[in-house]
């Protein structure tokens, strides 16, 4: 039957035939928008790792279960209070996974969005490491004589150099992938800067000493294990490449591959992090002894309460019996300003102080979430 001959006889049967169409558009208009909801919500329950809320979320898709929503009164005092979902900022409400249990919130899963209820959007730039400004650091041994196994990369003659510096770092990465492998893995790539600067030196005109740059790509995946009761909860591979972008004989560079474990326990979190530095050829190698000073790993060891971080980094090399201790404080200072205290000691401050020992101890103020 056509459209038009299904109208021209529900208008010859006159008022009855017009309550018949009506009837008839209502139902179609109702299974559309059902059939729409299904497909709206199929994404959000598909994500959820609980058997029961997500058999949940599929129920309530398809109307089963959910109580009748009587009429407002129009007498009742309205209520201003914002939906759940409002209130919770997220675009898909519902059943999200928790991942902290009885610790209570997950700082891994909000910082690498491992959870439901913490992802975001892609292409977001985020924090990364700490971003902070040393307007005062200083140094018990300066490195007037950088040197290295390469002959190319050695000063023959002393640097005229402070033995009190400034030094800043800035920090960020953005997700550009998500959901890789089912509802699991993400892409992101991370750019580090830290530079120190020379700024009390007048008579060298105030240089620049040392820029690192580290890029890096990263994927990430969300795991969930219990060992000696901490929670692995992070899981990333990545690969980095550092230099200072200077000439010879002061370039310094390398290029790394790494695996990355992150537990959490209460308020601490805890980084295991081992690489592998990947080779190169000897005349090209700025560096060849730098696995000796900087070893295979690293591990970091974070608490945070009450507005206070704290941040303990160890590296050992067991081929060279050298290695390098970072130890960080950021604490309220003003408002939403943080002071910040970073103390080292041994090799590796930067690059070009792979191979030198020193102890330094710059004091100045966090410039981003850490």
């Amino acid at each position: 039957m056509q459209l038009s001959d299904f109208q021209s006889r529900h208008h010859r049967s006159g008022p009855a035939g017009g309550r018949h169409f009506a009837r008839f558009a209502l139902a179609a208009l109702g299974s559309a928008t059902a059939s729409l909801a299904a497909a709206a919500a199929d994404g959000a329950c598909v994500r959820i790792d609980d058997d029961a809320q997500r058999l949940a979320c599929y129920d309530r898709a398809a109307g089963r279960g959910a109580a009748p929503t009587a009429a407002p009164d129009p007498a009742a005092p309205a209520n201003d209070a914002p939906p759940a979902a409002a209130a919770g900022g997220g675009i898909e409400p519902g059943p999200a996974r928790t991942s902290a249990g009885a610790d209570g919130e997950s700082t891994l899963s909000k910082v690498w969005e491992l959870d439901v209820a913490d992802k975001k959007r892609p292409f977001v730039l985020l924090p990364y490491k700490a971003n902070y400004l040393l307007p005062v650091r200083y140094s018990t041994s300066v490195n007037t004589m950088p040197h290295s196994p390469n002959p190319n990369n050695t000063v023959t003659t002393p640097l005229v150099l402070d033995a009190t510096e400034a030094k800043f770092q800035l920090s960020v990465r953005l997700k550009v992938a998500d959901y890789l492998f089912g509802d699991n893995g993400a892409v992101w790539f991370g750019y580090t800067q830290q530079s120190n600067w020379q700024v009390y030196n007048a008579a060298q005109s105030r240089p620049f000493r040392e820029t690192n740059y580290e890029p890096e790509a990263i994927l990430s995946f969300r795991t969930d294990a219990d060992i000696l009761g901490w929670r692995w909860r992070l899981l990333n591979f990545g690969f980095v490449h550092q230099s200072n972008g200077r000439s010879d004989p002061l370039s310094r560079s390398w290029n790394r591959i790494y695996a990355q474990f992150g537990l959490e326990r209460g308020n601490f979190t805890l980084f295991v992090q081992p690489w592998y530095r990947l080779p190169e050829s000897a005349s090209n190698d700025d560096n060849p002894d730098i696995r000796d000073y900087m070893g295979s790993g690293e591990l970091r060891l974070l608490y945070a309460n009450a507005g206070h971080a704290l941040s303990a980094q160890a590296r050992y090399s067991f081929s060279g019996h050298a290695g390098g201790l970072k130890l960080e404080w950021a604490f309220p200072l003003v408002d939403q300003l943080k002071g910040y205290v970073q103390v080292t000691s041994g090799y590796g401050e930067s690059l070009i102080d792979y191979n030198h020992r020193q102890n330094t101890i710059g004091l100045g103020v966090l410039l981003l979430p850490w």
